[in-house]
């Protein structure tokens, strides 16, 4: 319960209470702002009031203080190209603080062994095998035809198709592990009521094919995937 209340502070902190035109203060001033200690402040305050226990008060100044130090190395190393990194990092390491803060200054203790199992491992080499692995063995698959010149005039984000193959192959795959096929047919379903679009604009039939195998074979390998996971375990 200490721990769901600390990360839930966390969350309301962080993403809730804390307006975008604080951060642009925050990273125009860095160290400057005002905005950056009401910001550690309103954590602080959170804190104290979900825990509400004054034996707990070490948890209190160890986030508090761990917040504003990295937070504000985050201020002062940022730069525009680095924005994205660093804002996956920061948080991070504010949910390692926080969850090193619980087992550290409660009574609870941390077993390595109950996270590291065959089963766990299986899963995390799965979920890790569907992402890069699978795009790399897709645009292997694709390199004896010139995809390139089939989509130079499909105005879309920079490698927007590759994270959404990622994340549909996740889902179709946590979807089978879960036993829900239905899920998948709903996906299935509606990739191709949005690729529709794509499919009856498009007068190259070069192009249609390519979408066609490619989302066969993206939903294949995962399908495929959560078949073997479940067979295993």
């Amino acid at each position: 319960m200490i721990l769901l209340k600390l990360l839930l502070a966390h969350l309301i902190g962080d993403f809730f209470l804390q307006p975008q035109k604080w951060v642009r203060e925050k990273e125009k001033k860095k160290l400057k702002s005002p905005k950056l200690y009401l910001h550690i402040l309103i954590h602080v305050v959170l804190i104290i009031v979900l825990l509400w226990d004054t034996s707990l008060w070490p948890i209190v100044v160890t986030i508090g203080v761990s917040h504003l130090l990295i937070d504000g190395l985050k201020l002062i190393i940022q730069k525009k190209k680095t924005k994205r990194l660093l804002f996956f990092i920061d948080q991070l390491l504010h949910i390692l603080v926080i969850m090193g803060s619980y087992f550290l200054y409660t009574n609870h203790t941390f077993h390595l062994e109950a996270f590291i199992n065959e089963n766990n491992l299986l899963l995390l080499t799965c979920l890790a095998f569907l992402t890069i692995p699978v795009s790399i063995i897709m645009k292997t698959i694709f390199f004896k035809w010139n995809i390139s010149e089939l989509t130079k005039n499909n105005e879309s984000l920079k490698d927007a198709g590759k994270y959404i193959g990622i994340l549909e192959r996740i889902l179709v795959f946590i979807f089978i592990i879960l036993n829900h096929w239905e899920a998948v047919g709903f996906l299935i379903t509606a990739k191709s009521v949005f690729r529709f679009g794509d499919l009856k604009e498009s007068k190259d039939r070069q192009l249609t094919e390519y979408i066609l195998i490619g989302t066969l074979i993206s939903f294949g390998i995962a399908i495929i995937t959560g078949i073997i996971y479940t067979v295993l375990t």
